[in-house]
Formats: C-alpha cells, sequence, structure tokens
C-alpha cells in the first residue's frame, strides 16, 4: 500500500480502501462547501473525481473557501480544484468542469459515477441536482451551511427531501458563514459518503443537524413520501 493511506488503516480495512480507489464522485460547487470536499475525498483516496463550478475566486471568499487565496482571486474554482488534487494525490483521476450546472448539462456530469455530493449554495440548484440523482438512481449526499449551523443528510432516489427540507416558498435569509462550518458539514458529508462506498450501514432517512453556537446536535429523521 501506499505510505500516503497507511493512516487511513484500520479505520479504513484495506479491502475498503481497495473499493474506494475504483469508485468515482461528482462535487458540485468547489466553493465553501466544495473545497473541503474535494480535499477530503482527495485525501481519503476516492478514485476519480469530477468538480464542476463556473465561478471565480472573489474576496468575499476568502473568509471559508479552502481553495481560495489573494493570488487566485479571479481565477476558477473548478480548475483550482483540479490542480489541487493533482498536487496532493496525483494518483486520482482529477477531471474540472469549468461551468454551472443546468438542466442541460446535469445528465453528462453524473455520467459513471457512483455518488455525488452538493457543495452548492441554493434551493433551486440542489432540487435540480437531486432529482437528477433520483432519475439516475445515484446517491445524493445533502450538505447546507448557514453561519453557525450545519446539516447533512444521505438522499436516495424516491425520499423527496429536497421537496421537505426546501417547499416552494421557501426564501433563503441569512447567508453568513463561518470559516469553520463548511469544514464540519464537508465532513459529514466525507464521511457519509466513505460508509455508503465501502458497503457499510448508512441512515438515508435522516438529518444530521450541528448548531455549533450552542453546542447542539441532532438527529432528525425525514418520512417519505
Amino acid at each position: 500500500m501506499d505510505a500516503r493511506y497507511a493512516r487511513n488503516i484500520p479505520a479504513l480495512t484495506e479491502e475498503e480502501w481497495g473499493v474506494l480507489r475504483q469508485k468515482r464522485v461528482l462535487v458540485v460547487g468547489c466553493g465553501g462547501l466544495g473545497g473541503h470536499l474535494i480535499d477530503q475525498l482527495t485525501r481519503i483516496g476516492i478514485g476519480a473525481i469530477r468538480a464542476v463550478d463556473g465561478d471565480v475566486f472573489e474576496p468575499s471568499n476568502l473568509n471559508r473557501q479552502l481553495l481560495s487565496k489573494v493570488s487566485l482571486l479571479g481565477i476558477s474554482k473548478a480548475k483550482t480544484a483540479a490542480e489541487h488534487i493533482h498536487l496532493v494525490n496525483p494518483d486520482i483521476e482529477a477531471q474540472c468542469v469549468e461551468a454551472f450546472m443546468t438542466k442541460d448539462n446535469v445528465q453528462a456530469l453524473l455520467a459513471d459515477c457512483d455518488a455525488v455530493l452538493d457543495g452548492l449554495d441554493n434551493p433551486e440548484s440542489r432540487k435540480l441536482l437531486a432529482a437528477a440523482c433520483a432519475s439516475s438512481n445515484i446517491p445524493y449526499i445533502y450538505g447546507a451551511i448557514s453561519g453557525w449551523v450545519a446539516q447533512a443528510a444521505i438522499s436516495m432516489p424516491g425520499d423527496h427531501l429536497m421537496e421537505l427540507l426546501y417547499p416552494e416558498e421557501t426564501v433563503l435569509g441569512d447567508k453568513s458563514v463561518l470559516s469553520f462550518t463548511p469544514a464540519l458539514c464537508a465532513a459529514l458529508q466525507t464521511s457519509l459518503c466513505v460508509k455508503l462506498l465501502v458497503g457499510r450501514p448508512v441512515n438515508t432517512g435522516t438529518i444530521y443537524y450541528f448548531d455549533l453556537l450552542n453546542q447542539e446536535f441532532e438527529i432528525i429523521p425525514f418520512n417519505n413520501r
């Protein structure tokens, strides 16, 4: 085994690590959540990562986005993500898509993926991605952040999680994000993804909710419709 993965063992078995090396994941959004997701997936040894984002870095990203720095202002987030993957672990297949996800390209973005991780920041895009995952029978690993709060879940085809969380009248107010909140949320998402991909038990009807201001943690079941 490559020495870079030695500390994965025995938390993961060598057989599980071998499974991860065969998996391809899609990360949509390479900003606050997405940057941490890409870094964590890279370091644990996912075989292939497709990183999607049509945006570039701007000064307001610097407070929380792992991949951002002053020298990269104006540079593509997706391209930076692919370069980060190569610098940390050149054995991983890194594909960057410098485009925003739309209804016209979402199915192509999902091609050959074993799981999809949400690095998005708005309900409309999440609903589009979740619906595409459901139609393609691909697990969708949701994450969302606001201020001190993070929540994550695995959404499987048919559970309608996005409709339950974001009904049509939903308006997002507080858009603040602190540096540590996306790091925690991405860790939750990545851990769920890893367990799912290696075949360990996961709860797919559950939202994991963290309030870091009050140090409160809730496990919230949601009902299928």
